[in-house]
């Protein structure tokens, strides 16, 4: 399905996926530590991402395999709840 102004249609996602979360922070290893603290029940990755020119900003992407639209908005949720986390996309 091809996303634009004109489609008013959600993708349609099968469970289970692999899901992918951007988390951007201040600081890596505090990233990496809340991704290890939330997805800690779950076999998943999570590798360095970016930096922000000014290096006030860093990313960290994991992802992990989701069962259901329920369990992924749960997970996105306590990212973007959790302290460290400035904003999760």
């Amino acid at each position: 399905m091809i996303l634009d102004d004109k489609t008013t249609d959600k993708p349609k996602i099968e469970y289970p996926c692999n899901w992918g979360f951007k988390l951007i922070g201040t600081n890596k290893e505090k990233l990496k530590a809340c991704v290890a603290d939330i997805m800690a029940h779950k076999d998943y990755k999570c590798k360095d991402g970016n930096i922000s020119k000014n290096g006030k900003f860093v990313t960290v992407n994991a992802n992990c395999e989701v069962c259901s639209q329920e369990e992924r908005d749960k997970l996105f949720k306590s990212f973007r709840d959790h302290c460290d986390v400035k904003m999760v996309i």
